[in-house]
C-alpha cells in the first residue's frame, strides 16, 4: 500500500506550467505525476531520499570535503 500524499499549493509561472504540462503529456503522465517524478529523481540524484544514505562517501549534507 502506498503512503498517503500531503497536498500543498505550488505557484508556477504560466510558461513553466505549460512546459511541465507538455513534458508530462509527452511522457504519458499527469502533470502532478511528472512533478512527482522530477522531484523524486532530483532527490535520488542528490542522495536525499528518505531512508537512504545521505551521500556515497558517508558525509552529511553541508559537510566540507
Amino acid at each position: 500500500m502506498s503512503q498517503p500524499k500531503k497536498p500543498f499549493a505550488l505557484r508556477l509561472s504560466a510558461e513553466m506550467m505549460a512546459a511541465l504540462e507538455k513534458w508530462a503529456s509527452d511522457e504519458f503522465r499527469s502533470t502532478n505525476g511528472q512533478i512527482e517524478y522530477l522531484l523524486h529523481e532530483a532527490l535520488r540524484k542528490e542522495n536525499r531520499l528518505p531512508g537512504k544514505p545521505s551521500s556515497r562517501n558517508g558525509s552529511q549534507p553541508g559537510d566540507k570535503d
